[in-house]
Parts: structure tokens; C-alpha cells; sequence
């Protein structure tokens, strides 16, 4: 029987699926308390309730955009269980036995509305995964045009943020899933519709989450199960510590660069609605500090192995050519 806990987003409790890991719980913090700052400068998770980031977007609900954000196609992934492990098509030839994890495919808003309730009755889940973009009815541009941009605008320039890469709109039922993963850029994660489960890990986790290999089409995600962790193949993983949180409408979660985090649609809370901020990272310091950060021994790491890898033009050289450099000499 598996064992539960609860968590709250400030106003709901929710019992949720207890993990073999230890975590603390991120701190909610008003944009106007300056601890809040101080973990956004500092690179630290925080939960903003009061930023009204998309409090234009309040009102949207699956109605409400399948009446109103048009005729264009949206990227939807299947899946036949819970979970949405992300993978890139292009690294695929670099893994013979690659099996995808998800199918996708793009569809209209009216189509997706549909196979979510065919769905259904055949135990497939759909996930929507779009950039907002011009594409979207005006009503939706308008509610877009609403977001408090002077905010996250200020946030980035005061915080040295690079430029912003997309507004994503992500759109998921109950129950779903997306595996532990890192990514190379910044985020204001905004939620807008439902309650979401953030399991969040510092960088210095890294030996202990088990990436994929740079070349492999799951890079940047974790090699392990949290459902079923498998100890004898990721023995560090008993180590693994982590922070976590639930977020609900209206609340804004910074992500920071190379923070590790599994999302969870809680189950039985309906479909979620979320909005992404994604910025580059801060520009690289003339004059380099030391020690080095964890995040970037991190960026250190994949750079390295992405160059071993492309110098080699053979993924299956890349293993031994890696515990070559190492085994017996630092071992």
C-alpha cells in the first residue's frame, strides 16, 4: 500500500503520493517581501501568490479557449500511462533500441477537446504543449497583452536574466505527469487553471539523479523511477534530497537554471491550465569566481561530453571512451 502526505497551496490541502526522498517545502513569499528577491537573485525556488502575473488569464478554462484561441494546430503528446517523459527525435537514430516514451502530434483545440474525452474510455492521456503565438484569437492576444509584464520584465532586467524564448501553454489532465528533468534556461512557471505538484532538486543533486547522456533522446532527464526506483543500478539516489510545493491559480513558481523538478496534474483536481516564462540564463562573468557554482559545473559537465561525443561521431565509443579517462586513474 502505498503511503500518502499532504500539501497545501496556502488555501487547499491535498493528499498526494509520498516519495522515497526527503524534501522540505519551498517558501511562499509575497513579490513584495524582499526575501522573496533575495532567493530570485540568488538562484533559490519561490512561490509568488501575489504577483498577478496572468491574472488577465483567470477566466480561461477548456470553454473558454476552445471558443476563443482559433483554428491553428497545437503540438499534443499521448501517452498510454501518466507519465510525459520528454524526448528529442533528432537523437533517436543515436539509441538502436529507443523506445518513445509518447507519440505526438498537432492538432486543433476542437480535436484535442475530443480525444481528451475519447481518451478516456481507452486509458490515453493527452498533454498540450504549445507556444503562444500569433496564431491565437484575439481575445486570447488580448488576455496575453494583459499579463503584468512589468513585473517579470522587471524581474529579468534586475536579475540579469538573458532575453525571453517563449511563452508556452501548457494544458494537462488530472493524474499527468512530467518525469524529473532540468532545463538550460530560467522560468516563471504561471498557473492558471487546476493545482499542480512541483518536486524540485538542486543542481548539486546532479550524482544523484542519474541523467541520460548528453546524446541520448531523453537528455536533461533522469534515469530513474520515482515510482520504482531501482537502488541496486542508482544506489545514490538514497541520497537524494529534494524541496516541494503545490501551486494553484494565480500563483507564479520561480524555476531556477538547472534546477531539477517533477510536475504532477494532482489527481482528482480536473485538468490543468499553465503558462511558462522561459528567459536565458544570466551572461557569462568576465572574471570567473571560485569555487564554481553547482549549475555550473553542471553546464561544465554537458559541455564536456557533448564535445567527447561529437569528436567520436559514435555514441557507442562514448561509455568506454569515458570510464577510460577515469577508471583506475581517479578511481
Amino acid at each position: 500500500m502505498s503511503q500518502t502526505t499532504r500539501l497545501t497551496d496556502g488555501r487547499k490541502s491535498f493528499e498526494v503520493k509520498k516519495y522515497t526522498f526527503s524534501t522540505e517545502v519551498i517558501p511562499r513569499l509575497s513579490c513584495h517581501d524582499p526575501e522573496c528577491e533575495e532567493r530570485i537573485e540568488n538562484g533559490l525556488p519561490v512561490v509568488i501568490p501575489d504577483a498577478n502575473l496572468v491574472a488577465s488569464a483567470r477566466h480561461w478554462n477548456l470553454d473558454y479557449l476552445h471558443d476563443n484561441i482559433g483554428d491553428g494546430k497545437f503540438m499534443t503528446y499521448f501517452s498510454n500511462s501518466k507519465k510525459f517523459k520528454y524526448y528529442d527525435d533528432k537523437k533517436c537514430p543515436n539509441i538502436k533500441s529507443f523506445k518513445k516514451p509518447m507519440e505526438q502530434e498537432e492538432l486543433t483545440f476542437d480535436e484535442f477537446v475530443k480525444k481528451i474525452n475519447k481518451g478516456k474510455s481507452k486509458g490515453q492521456r493527452l498533454y498540450l504543449q504549445q507556444t503562444l503565438n500569433e496564431t491565437v484569437g484575439k481575445n486570447i492576444v488580448s488576455d496575453f497583452l494583459g499579463f503584468n509584464w512589468n513585473w517579470v520584465t522587471a524581474q529579468q532586467k534586475k536579475n540579469s536574466f538573458g532575453p525571453l524564448t517563449n511563452n508556452m501553454l501548457l494544458i494537462g489532465q488530472e493524474g499527468n505527469i512530467t518525469p524529473v528533468h532540468y532545463d538550460e534556461q530560467e522560468n516563471f512557471f504561471a498557473q492558471v487553471y487546476g493545482y499542480k505538484r512541483f518536486i524540485l532538486f538542486p543542481p548539486e543533486e546532479f550524482p544523484n539523479l542519474y541523467p541520460h547522456p548528453t546524446y541520448h533522446p531523453c537528455d536533461r532527464q533522469s534515469q530513474v523511477d520515482f515510482d520504482e526506483p531501482d537502488f541496486e543500478k542508482f544506489p545514490k539516489f538514497r541520497n537524494a534530497s529534494g524541496f516541494e510545493t503545490v501551486v494553484g491559480p494565480g500563483d507564479v513558481l520561480y524555476i531556477p537554471i538547472y534546477w531539477w523538478h517533477q510536475v504532477e496534474s494532482i489527481p482528482n483536481e480536473g485538468h490543468t491550465i499553465s503558462v511558462t516564462f522561459w528567459y536565458k540564463g544570466r551572461p557569462t562573468p568576465e572574471k570567473v569566481t571560485y569555487p564554481l557554482n553547482a549549475h555550473q559545473k553542471v553546464a561544465m559537465m554537458r559541455n564536456i561530453e557533448k564535445m567527447i561525443a561529437q569528436a567520436l561521431n559514435n555514441p557507442d565509443e562514448v561509455p568506454e571512451f569515458m570510464q577510460n579517462m577515469v577508471l583506475g586513474r581517479y578511481t
